[in-house]
C-alpha cells in the first residue's frame, strides 16, 4: 500500500512539474527572441585584410569537424579524439579543443578555416536566463556569442563574449511584460554599462533589440563605433576598433535552458570544463566556456562591476602627435615581438642581443666630449654634434621654449582647419566611400603642409638663435624669429618645393625611398637661406651641395634627433595613460606640447650640422688644417 501510495505521488509530481518547466523553456525562449541582439560587425573588405574575418558562429559547426581535435587531459600532446561531438565534451576538466594553425603564428590560416567550416550555418547567439537565489526580485538573461579565432594582441583560439539585460522581474514569465534596466557588455575581463532607457548611449532597433558593436579581432563588446583604449586586464591593453562600415547581422537565437540538467541534455557541451582552443603560454590560452565564468551562476552580483564607461581615442593631437596613436601602435608592435618570442626564442633573442650590442658599440666609441656648444663654426663628431645641442637647450630654456611653443598655436590652427574641411565634406557628401577617403587625403595635406612650414621656421628662427648667442649678442625668442622673418621668402619659398615634392612622392606610396633622400639633401635648407640669403631655388641647391658626401651623417644625425622629439611626446602619454585617469584628449595635448618644445632640439642638431658640413666643405676645397679658426678660437680662451 505504501509503495502504490509513493508510485501515485511521483505520478502526480511527474504530471505537474514536467508542463511547468516546459512553459518556464517557452517563456525563456520567447524572452530571448524579444530582446534578441543586432550585430554589427567591422566589415571586411577583402580577404585577410583589415576588418572583422569572424561572426557569432555556432558551436555545431565545430563539433564533428574533422580538422578539430580534443586533446587532454593537462598536456598539448595527448590526443583523445578526431571531430569529438558535443557528447564528447560533456563535464570533461582540464581537456581542451585544438583548432588547425598557430595561435602565435595565424597569418590567414584560421580566417580561411573558419570560413570554410562555418559555410553552411547561420551567425547564432546562444542565450541564457539566470538568477540568483538571494536576489530573486531580478532576472538576467544573457546572449553568449562564440567566435572561432581571437586576433588581438593576446591572440588565442576560440572566443567567448557575451552581453547581460537584467530586469525587475522575478523571472522569465514576468520579463516579458517588463523592459530591461540596465545593460552590460562584456569587454576583455570587465564589462560596461548602460541603462536600459540611456537613448545617447544605448541603440537599440525595433525598441527590444540592442545594438552591439563587438571590436574588429578581439569582440570585445561596444555601445558605440569608434577607437576604444584599455590599459588595464579589466578594459585590456591595447585598443579596440568598432569603426565602419559594418556587416549588419541578426543572429538565430538558441536558448540554453535555465535548468541545469535539460541544458545539459539539449546542450551537451554546456558541461565542458576545459578549454575551446589550443593550449599555449599565458593568455596565449584558449578560453574558458560559458558555464565557468562567474555571470553563469552569480549574474546580478557581476552587473554590480560593470564600469560606466569606456575610453575613445581623440582623432588626433597636437600636429599630428598622438599619445593615444602612439600606444595603440606601441602596444600592437610589442604584442607581436612577445608572441615572436614565445613562438620562436631563439631568433627574436638573438636579434635582441645584436640590437643591444649594437647600441651599445655606438654609446661607447662615439665621442661625446668636449661637448662646446659656443664657436659654432667647427667640425664636430657625431656625438659632439648631439651633446652640443642638448648643452646650449638646456643652458638656455626660455630661449628656446619659447621658439617652440609657436607650434602649438599652429597646431590647434591645423586641428581646426583639418576639422573645416572634413566638416564641409560630410555635409555635402555624407562622408560615403570615396568621399570619407578625399577628406582623409585632404587633411593629412593640410597639417603635413603646415606643419613643415611651421617647422622650417622654427629651424631658422633656432639658427639665428645660435648665431646671436655665438656672437655674444643678446637674443629673445620673439627677436629669433624677428631675424628670421627677414628672409622668409626665400625660406618659405623653399620649404613650399620641399613640401609639394614631399606631397607628390609620398602620395605614390613606390616613391617613398625617393622622397626620403630628397628630404635628407634638403634637410638643411633652413639655415641655409636664413644665414646665406639668396632666392629660394638657391637655399636648395646649397642644401644639396652641403649635404653631398654626408648624406647618411646627416641623415643619422637628424633622424636620431627627430625620433627622440617625436618619441618623448607621445611616450609621456603612454606613462600617463597607465598611471593616471586624466582624459585622453589632454593626454594628447600633454603628448603635443612636450613634442613642440622638444623641436628646437632637433633645429639645434641641423644648425650644428649646417655649420659642421659648411666647414668641411669650404676649407677642404684647400688644404685644410687640423683645427679650425672658431676651434683655434675656443683653445685661446
Amino acid at each position: 500500500m505504501a509503495r502504490l501510495h509513493l508510485f501515485v505521488m511521483a505520478a502526480v509530481v511527474s504530471l505537474t512539474v514536467a508542463p511547468a518547466a516546459s512553459a518556464d523553456l517557452a517563456d525563456e525562449r520567447a524572452l530571448a527572441e524579444k530582446f534578441a541582439p543586432v550585430v554589427r560587425l567591422v566589415e571586411q573588405e577583402e580577404e585577410c585584410g583589415p576588418g572583422e574575418p569572424y561572426f557569432p558562429t555556432d558551436v555545431e559547426a565545430i563539433l564533428g569537424e574533422r580538422t578539430v581535435a580534443l586533446r587532454g587531459p593537462w598536456n598539448a600532446s595527448d590526443l583523445v579524439k578526431i571531430a569529438p561531438e558535443a557528447s564528447d565534451l560533456a563535464g570533461l576538466y582540464e581537456y581542451h579543443l585544438d583548432f588547425p594553425g598557430n595561435a602565435l603564428e595565424p597569418e590567414c590560416t584560421y580566417e580561411e578555416w573558419a570560413r570554410r567550416v562555418a559555410a553552411e550555418t547561420t551567425p547564432t547567439v546562444y542565450a541564457h536566463v539566470a538568477a540568483e537565489a538571494n536576489r530573486l526580485e531580478k532576472v538576467a538573461l544573457q546572449y553568449w556569442f562564440f567566435y572561432p579565432f581571437n586576433d588581438f594582441n593576446n591572440t588565442h583560439e576560440g572566443d567567448w563574449e557575451m552581453i547581460q539585460l537584467v530586469f525587475d522581474a522575478e523571472d522569465a514569465h514576468a520579463a516579458l511584460d517588463a523592459e530591461p534596466t540596465v545593460v552590460g557588455y562584456s569587454s576583455h575581463e570587465g564589462a560596461e554599462r548602460a541603462d536600459w532607457d540611456d537613448e545617447e548611449k544605448l541603440q537599440r532597433v525595433e525598441e527590444t533589440h540592442p545594438v552591439v558593436y563587438p571590436a574588429a579581432g578581439s569582440h570585445a563588446n561596444k555601445f558605440t563605433e569608434a577607437l576604444y583604449l584599455g590599459s588595464s586586464a579589466e578594459a585590456g591593453v591595447g585598443c579596440d576598433d568598432t569603426r565602419g562600415p559594418h556587416d549588419v547581422l541578426r543572429p538565430r537565437v538558441k536558448t540554453i535552458p535555465s535548468d541545469p540538467a535539460a541544458a545539459s541534455e539539449a546542450f551537451p557541451w554546456i558541461t565542458f570544463e576545459g578549454r575551446w582552443g589550443e593550449l599555449q603560454k599565458a593568455f596565449y590560452n584558449g578560453p574558458t566556456g560559458p558555464n565557468l565564468k562567474t555571470q553563469w551562476t552569480e549574474p546580478i552580483k557581476w552587473s554590480l562591476s560593470w564600469r560606466e564607461r569606456s575610453y575613445a581615442v581623440p582623432t588626433a593631437g597636437i600636429l599630428g602627435t598622438d599619445a593615444t596613436d602612439f600606444f595603440c601602435t606601441g602596444v600592437a608592435a610589442v604584442s607581436r615581438a612577445l608572441a615572436q618570442l614565445i613562438n620562436n626564442p631563439l631568433p627574436t633573442l638573438v636579434f635582441l642581443g645584436g640590437l643591444l650590442a649594437l647600441l651599445a658599440f655606438v654609446v661607447v666609441r662615439v665621442t661625446w666630449t668636449p661637448t662646446a656648444p659656443l664657436r659654432i663654426a667647427r667640425r664636430r663628431s657625431f656625438g659632439q654634434v648631439l651633446s652640443a645641442s642638448a648643452r646650449m637647450y638646456v643652458g638656455r630654456p626660455r630661449l628656446f621654449v619659447g621658439i617652440g611653443l609657436l607650434l602649438v598655436p599652429i597646431g590647434i590652427f591645423i586641428a581646426l582647419l583639418q576639422w573645416l574641411v572634413v566638416k564641409s565634406i560630410d555635409v555635402a557628401t555624407a562622408l560615403t566611400g570615396e568621399a570619407a577617403g578625399l577628406a582623409a587625403y585632404i587633411a593629412v595635406v593640410i597639417g603635413t603642409t603646415f606643419t613643415l612650414l611651421a617647422l622650417s621656421f622654427v629651424m631658422a628662427a633656432t639658427a639665428c638663435a645660435l648665431v646671436e648667442i655665438d656672437e655674444g649678442r643678446p637674443i629673445a625668442a620673439a627677436r629669433a624669429f624677428r631675424l628670421a622673418a627677414s628672409k622668409i621668402r626665400a625660406l618659405l619659398g623653399a620649404s613650399a618645393v620641399f613640401v609639394v615634392v614631399w606631397v607628390v612622392l609620398t602620395t605614390t606610396a613606390v616613391l617613398i625611398p625617393v622622397a626620403i633622400w630628397l628630404a635628407i639633401r634638403w634637410s638643411l635648407l633652413a639655415p641655409t637661406a636664413e644665414l646665406e640669403g639668396g632666392s629660394a631655388r638657391e637655399a636648395l641647391r646649397r642644401s644639396a651641395r652641403l649635404v653631398r658626401g654626408r648624406w647618411f651623417r646627416v641623415a643619422a644625425l637628424i633622424g636620431v634627433s627627430a625620433g627622440f622629439a617625436l618619441a618623448i611626446g607621445p611616450l609621456l602619454g603612454v606613462l600617463l595613460i597607465f598611471a593616471t585617469d586624466a582624459p585622453l584628449a589632454l593626454l594628447n595635448v600633454v603628448a603635443g606640447v612636450v613634442y613642440a618644445l622638444a623641436l628646437p632640439f632637433v633645429a639645434l642638431v641641423t644648425s650644428y650640422v649646417y655649420f659642421d658640413a659648411r666647414v668641411r666643405n669650404e676649407l677642404e676645397r684647400e688644404e685644410a688644417p687640423d683645427q679650425l679658426p672658431a676651434e683655434i678660437a675656443l683653445g685661446s680662451s
